[in-house]
C-alpha cells in the first residue's frame, strides 16, 4: 500500500477528518511522534518508503529528501518553506506545495491581540493582581498611532485592515507592492527605512531571510522612533535577538512581543528575552485555530491528492 508521512504538530496530536480523505483514496498514512517535532533521525527512519509527505515546520534536510526513495510530493499545512531544502527536492523531483494563505487570518489576529497586550501591559497587570500587588503601568491608545507593517502579503493585508478599522494609521513595505490593495486613505506603501523610521508599533510578515541574517539589528533599531512597540509572527531569524534585549535596555523599545523562535523550544539568548517583563511571548500558535488548522489541512490534502494522481 502507498504510504504519506504526516508530522505537523497539530495532526500528529489530534488527527483531522480531512486526511480520512488520503486513507480513502488508498494511502496508508505514517505519523511522526505524537505532538512532538521529529528530527533528522526520526525523519530518515519514517520517509522511506513514503511517496506523499504532508510536512509541518520541521527542517528538512537534503539527507531527509535523499533517503526518499519513493517521495514524490512535500504538502506543507502552512506557507512557509524555509525549512524544507527546496534545492534538494528539485534535484530528486520532489514537488514542494503550500497552503496559501490558509493561516492568515489566525496570524493576523494573534498579531493584533500581542499589539494591545504590548501597548496596554495586560500580561503584567494579569500576574500582579495574581501575586496579590495592585500596581498599574499607564499604557497608550493606538487610534491615530502609526503602525509599520514589514511584508504586505496576505497576514500583512489582513493586519492592515483590523488595523485601520481601530483607527491607526498604516504604513507598509513589501517588495512587491500590490497596487489593487488600496484599503484606506490611512494606508501607504513606504520603503523600508521610512517604515522603520516612522512607526510607532512595526509588525513583521516575511519569510525567513535565505542567507539567516537578521533585517532589523542595532542600526535599524537606532533609527526607530523612542518608545516603539515590535512585535514578529513571521520569522525569528528576521531580528537579531540581541539587538533587542539591547534596545530595551536602553528604552529605544517599549515591548517586544514575539511567536517565533530560533528553537522550539526556545533557549540561549531568546530565553534570556522571553524572561524579561517588556516582552510578551507565545509557543508559535499564530496559525493554532481549529479554523486556521482546517483550512490548512484541506489545502495540503488536496494538494497531495492532486500531485499523487
Amino acid at each position: 500500500m502507498r504510504k504519506i508521512l504526516i508530522t505537523p504538530r497539530s495532526l500528529t496530536k489530534s488527527g483531522h477528518p480531512e486526511l480520512d480523505k488520503l486513507v480513502r483514496a488508498g494511502y496508508e498514512l505514517v505519523f511522526s511522534s505524537p505532538g512532538g517535532m521529529p528530527d533528522e533521525d526520526e525523519l530518515i527512519n519514517l520517509i522511506d518508503d513514503c511517496s506523499g509527505y504532508l510536512a509541518g515546520i520541521e527542517k528538512i534536510t537534503r539527507k531527509v529528501i535523499e533517503s526518499a526513495k519513493k517521495l514524490k510530493v512535500i504538502s506543507r499545512n502552512g506557507v512557509g518553506i524555509d525549512n524544507i531544502d527546496v534545492g534538494a527536492a528539485e534535484d530528486h523531483g520532489v514537488k514542494v506545495c503550500v497552503a496559501k494563505g490558509a493561516n492568515a487570518r489566525g496570524v493576523a489576529e494573534l498579531t493584533m491581540g500581542l499589539l494591545l497586550s504590548l501597548v496596554r501591559s495586560i500580561p503584567f497587570h494579569n500576574f500582579a493582581l495574581k501575586e496579590e500587588r495592585w500596581e498599574r503601568k499607564k499604557g497608550i491608545e493606538i487610534k491615530n498611532k502609526t503602525l509599520g507593517v514589514i511584508g504586505c502579503g496576505k497576514i500583512g493585508r489582513e493586519v492592515s485592515i483590523m488595523a485601520l478599522n481601530l483607527g491607526m494609521n498604516v504604513l507598509a513595505y513589501d517588495i512587491y507592492i500590490n497596487k489593487n490593495f488600496k484599503p484606506d486613505k490611512n494606508f501607504k506603501y513606504k520603503s523600508f527605512e521610512e517604515v522603520i523610521r516612522g512607526s510607532d508599533i512595526l509588525t513583521f510578515h516575511l519569510p525567513g531571510s535565505k542567507d539567516g541574517r537578521p533585517i532589523i539589528t542595532d542600526k535599524e533599531i537606532k533609527g526607530m522612533k523612542r518608545g516603539v512597540f515590535i512585535i514578529n509572527t513571521a520569522r525569528a531569524n528576521l531580528i537579531d535577538m540581541s539587538a533587542i534585549i539591547k534596545g530595551l535596555e536602553e528604552k529605544i523599545i517599549s515591548g517586544y512581543a514575539t511567536d517565533v523562535y530560533l528553537n522550539e523550544p526556545p533557549s540561549g539568548v531568546e530565553l534570556e528575552l522571553l524572561k524579561r517583563k517588556d516582552v510578551i511571548a507565545t509557543p508559535h500558535i499564530g496559525g493554532y485555530t481549529e479554523e486556521s488548522i482546517d483550512r490548512a489541512t484541506r489545502e495540503a490534502v488536496e494538494n497531495l491528492l492532486k500531485y499523487l494522481s
